[in-house]
């Protein structure tokens, strides 16, 4: 399948955390989509559309390292960033490592928007 451009999928388990999200990215010109898990997610069938995916670690079920993780196992190159409660170094060095951004969730929207327009490679 094509990669939408705009399109970026928000997985969060926090219902009140997609609805944030998705306004933020939605004023700055993105077209969001949300799911509560990494299950859901990947059982949509455009799963594999997204520019870019924006998650948190702790999810219902799998969490974001394991959806990483499987997203590498299966080749895929779309850029994740993760935004979360929890700042585990741990966490972030796995992250990162396997290219992914990462922020906390009190850290400025500005700085995420900014790495999600690198990231989809957009000029919103």
């Amino acid at each position: 399948m094509r990669r939408e451009p705009n399109s970026v999928a928000i997985i969060d388990g926090d219902a009140s955390t997609r609805v944030a999200m998705s306004r933020l990215l939605r004023g700055v010109g993105f077209e969001p989509r949300s799911f509560s898990s990494a299950e859901s997610f990947l059982a949509d069938p455009a799963h594999t559309t997204f520019a870019c995916l924006v998650l948190d670690l702790q999810l219902p079920g799998m969490s974001g390292l394991e959806l990483q993780q499987q997203l590498l196992e299966e080749g895929s190159r779309t850029p994740l960033i993760f935004v979360t409660a929890q700042d585990d170094s741990a966490a972030r060095e796995l992250a990162t490592q396997n290219g992914a951004a990462y922020f906390r969730k009190i850290d400025p929207g500005a700085a995420i928007i900014d790495a999600l327009r690198r990231a989809s490679n957009t000029s919103h």
